[in-house]
Protein backbone atom coordinates (compact mmCIF):
# COMPACT_ATOMS: atom_id res chain seq x y z
CA UNK A 1 0.00 0.00 0.00
CA UNK A 2 1.21 3.45 -0.94
CA UNK A 3 0.57 6.15 1.53
CA UNK A 4 -1.51 9.19 0.64
CA UNK A 5 1.47 11.49 1.04
CA UNK A 6 3.49 9.70 -1.68
CA UNK A 7 0.52 9.87 -4.09
CA UNK A 8 0.31 13.66 -3.65
CA UNK A 9 4.00 14.03 -4.57
CA UNK A 10 3.44 12.16 -7.83
CA UNK A 11 0.72 14.61 -8.89
CA UNK A 12 3.05 17.58 -8.63
CA UNK A 13 5.32 18.72 -11.51
CA UNK A 14 5.20 20.61 -14.76
CA UNK A 15 2.81 19.87 -17.56
CA UNK A 16 3.96 19.86 -21.18
CA UNK A 17 2.00 23.06 -21.88
CA UNK A 18 3.72 24.89 -19.02
CA UNK A 19 7.15 23.80 -20.25
CA UNK A 20 6.36 24.94 -23.81
CA UNK A 21 5.25 28.36 -22.56
CA UNK A 22 8.49 28.81 -20.58
CA UNK A 23 10.59 27.75 -23.57
CA UNK A 24 8.65 30.14 -25.84
CA UNK A 25 9.22 33.06 -23.45
CA UNK A 26 12.96 32.29 -23.27
CA UNK A 27 13.13 32.10 -27.10
CA UNK A 28 11.38 35.45 -27.52
CA UNK A 29 13.63 37.16 -24.98
CA UNK A 30 16.71 35.69 -26.66
CA UNK A 31 15.54 36.81 -30.10
CA UNK A 32 15.29 40.38 -28.81
CA UNK A 33 18.40 40.42 -26.59
CA UNK A 34 21.02 38.77 -28.83
CA UNK A 35 20.99 41.42 -31.63
CA UNK A 36 21.10 44.19 -29.02
CA UNK A 37 24.04 42.51 -27.31
CA UNK A 38 25.93 42.15 -30.62
CA UNK A 39 25.37 45.83 -31.43
CA UNK A 40 26.54 46.77 -27.95
CA UNK A 41 29.72 44.69 -28.33
CA UNK A 42 30.55 46.27 -31.70
CA UNK A 43 30.09 49.81 -30.42
CA UNK A 44 32.04 49.08 -27.24
CA UNK A 45 34.97 47.81 -29.33
CA UNK A 46 35.04 51.11 -31.22
CA UNK A 47 34.73 53.09 -27.97
CA UNK A 48 37.63 51.12 -26.51
CA UNK A 49 39.69 51.82 -29.65
CA UNK A 50 38.90 55.53 -29.43
CA UNK A 51 39.95 55.53 -25.77
CA UNK A 52 43.17 53.75 -26.71
CA UNK A 53 43.90 56.41 -29.36
CA UNK A 54 43.11 59.14 -26.85
CA UNK A 55 45.60 57.56 -24.45
CA UNK A 56 48.17 57.32 -27.26
CA UNK A 57 47.67 61.02 -28.03
CA UNK A 58 48.27 61.92 -24.40
CA UNK A 59 51.35 59.71 -24.42
CA UNK A 60 52.67 61.46 -27.55
CA UNK A 61 51.96 64.84 -25.97
CA UNK A 62 53.91 63.90 -22.84
CA UNK A 63 56.70 62.48 -24.99
CA UNK A 64 56.94 65.77 -26.91
CA UNK A 65 57.19 67.69 -23.65
CA UNK A 66 59.79 65.40 -22.04
CA UNK A 67 61.89 64.96 -25.21
CA UNK A 68 61.62 68.69 -26.06
CA UNK A 69 60.87 67.97 -29.70
CA UNK A 70 57.73 67.73 -31.84
CA UNK A 71 56.09 64.29 -31.97
CA UNK A 72 53.69 63.32 -34.77
CA UNK A 73 51.02 60.67 -34.26
CA UNK A 74 51.17 59.24 -37.74
CA UNK A 75 48.26 57.14 -39.04
CA UNK A 76 47.14 56.06 -42.54
CA UNK A 77 46.95 57.55 -45.12
CA UNK A 78 49.44 60.27 -44.10
CA UNK A 79 52.32 58.03 -43.01
CA UNK A 80 55.27 57.57 -45.33
CA UNK A 81 55.95 54.67 -45.59
CA UNK A 82 52.47 53.23 -45.03
CA UNK A 83 51.87 51.57 -41.65
CA UNK A 84 48.81 49.46 -42.44
CA UNK A 85 46.10 49.61 -39.78
CA UNK A 86 48.17 51.02 -36.92
CA UNK A 87 49.80 54.28 -35.88
CA UNK A 88 53.36 55.42 -35.19
CA UNK A 89 55.12 58.10 -33.18
CA UNK A 90 57.51 60.07 -35.36
CA UNK A 91 59.97 62.80 -34.45
CA UNK A 92 59.54 66.38 -35.71
CA UNK A 93 57.15 65.68 -38.63
CA UNK A 94 55.08 62.75 -39.87
CA UNK A 95 57.89 61.98 -42.32
CA UNK A 96 60.52 62.10 -39.57
CA UNK A 97 62.36 59.28 -37.84
CA UNK A 98 60.47 56.80 -35.70
CA UNK A 99 60.54 57.31 -31.97
CA UNK A 100 62.77 54.51 -30.61
CA UNK A 101 61.02 51.52 -29.02
CA UNK A 102 62.99 52.17 -25.83
CA UNK A 103 61.27 55.56 -25.54
CA UNK A 104 57.81 54.36 -26.59
CA UNK A 105 57.48 50.64 -25.77
CA UNK A 106 54.56 48.59 -27.02
CA UNK A 107 55.14 48.79 -30.76
CA UNK A 108 55.90 45.92 -33.11
CA UNK A 109 59.16 45.43 -35.05
CA UNK A 110 58.23 48.19 -37.53
CA UNK A 111 57.54 50.73 -34.76
CA UNK A 112 53.79 50.48 -35.30
CA UNK A 113 51.20 50.31 -32.54
CA UNK A 114 48.12 48.21 -33.37
CA UNK A 115 44.62 48.54 -31.96
CA UNK A 116 42.79 45.52 -30.52
CA UNK A 117 39.63 43.79 -31.83
CA UNK A 118 40.17 44.54 -35.55
CA UNK A 119 39.66 48.26 -34.96
CA UNK A 120 41.44 50.50 -37.48
CA UNK A 121 42.71 54.07 -37.03
CA UNK A 122 43.06 56.56 -39.89
CA UNK A 123 43.40 60.30 -40.27
CA UNK A 124 39.91 61.73 -40.78
CA UNK A 125 39.18 62.91 -44.33
CA UNK A 126 40.18 66.54 -44.82
CA UNK A 127 42.49 66.53 -41.79
CA UNK A 128 46.16 65.95 -41.07
CA UNK A 129 47.87 63.90 -38.40
CA UNK A 130 48.44 65.97 -35.25
CA UNK A 131 51.97 67.00 -34.29
CA UNK A 132 52.48 67.79 -30.60
CA UNK A 133 54.90 70.59 -29.77
CA UNK A 134 57.35 70.67 -26.85
CA UNK A 135 54.94 73.02 -25.07
CA UNK A 136 52.06 70.51 -25.22
CA UNK A 137 50.08 72.15 -28.01
CA UNK A 138 49.35 70.65 -31.41
CA UNK A 139 50.51 72.28 -34.64
CA UNK A 140 48.67 71.38 -36.76
CA UNK A 141 45.60 70.21 -34.91
CA UNK A 142 43.90 67.15 -36.36
CA UNK A 143 41.43 64.34 -36.13
CA UNK A 144 41.82 60.59 -36.15
CA UNK A 145 38.97 58.24 -37.01
CA UNK A 146 38.62 54.89 -35.23
CA UNK A 147 36.59 52.46 -37.35
CA UNK A 148 35.24 49.09 -36.32
CA UNK A 149 34.89 45.98 -38.52
CA UNK A 150 31.24 46.81 -39.27
CA UNK A 151 31.96 50.41 -40.37
CA UNK A 152 30.85 52.28 -37.26
CA UNK A 153 33.37 54.90 -36.17
CA UNK A 154 34.28 57.54 -33.59
CA UNK A 155 36.48 60.59 -34.10
CA UNK A 156 39.26 61.65 -31.75
CA UNK A 157 39.95 65.39 -32.06
CA UNK A 158 43.12 67.25 -31.09
CA UNK A 159 42.80 71.03 -30.77
CA UNK A 160 45.59 73.51 -31.34
CA UNK A 161 45.93 73.88 -27.58
CA UNK A 162 46.66 70.16 -27.28
CA UNK A 163 43.29 69.22 -25.82
CA UNK A 164 42.26 65.71 -26.84
CA UNK A 165 38.54 64.96 -27.05
CA UNK A 166 36.38 61.97 -27.93
CA UNK A 167 32.62 62.09 -28.31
Amino acid sequence: MVSERVRQLDDRGWSLAELLVVIAVIAILSAVAIPLFITYMQSSNVRAGAQEIRTAMNRAKQLAITQRQPICVCAPPTCVPAVGNGYQFRQNTCAGALVPATTAPGSDATGTFRLQNNVVVTVSPGNVAPVFTPLGGAAPAGQLRVTGPTGNFLTVTVSGAGRIATP
